[in-house]
């Protein structure tokens, strides 16, 4: 997305396998995202330097947070503090996500 051009938030293509990412935002201290899931989640572990916050659109999915097991439904947001281990472990296809990453690190270039 180039800047000041115009994205209709729900026109996307659900990805085969894995989750698709599409920048909305980036500043120097905020990054928002939207995220399209497969059914199919990618078994990655995150430990980000940032703090994130999430809110499911469309869907449900289940997380592991620190260890433990996280559900969530459509409408339901979660915080994710920085340095928490997370993963997908499951989403219904076509979960649509948004992802605000709040760090004072982020290049705008």
């Amino acid at each position: 997305m180039t800047e000041n051009s115009p994205l209709n938030f729900y026109e996307y293509e659900i990805p085969a396998t894995g989750e698709s990412f599409d920048a909305l935002l980036e500043h120097p201290s905020v990054r928002i995202l939207r995220i399209v899931s497969s059914e199919t989640p990618d078994p990655v572990e995150y430990d980000q330097e940032e703090d994130e916050w999430v809110l499911l659109l469309e869907g449900s999915a289940v997380l592991e947070l620190a260890g433990k097991r996280v559900e969530l439904r459509k409408g339901e947001q979660l915080f994710i503090p920085a340095h928490t281990p997370h993963r997908v472990l499951e989403t219904e296809r076509g979960t649509l996500w948004i992802a605000v990453h709040i760090g004072e690190f982020f290049s705008t270039t």
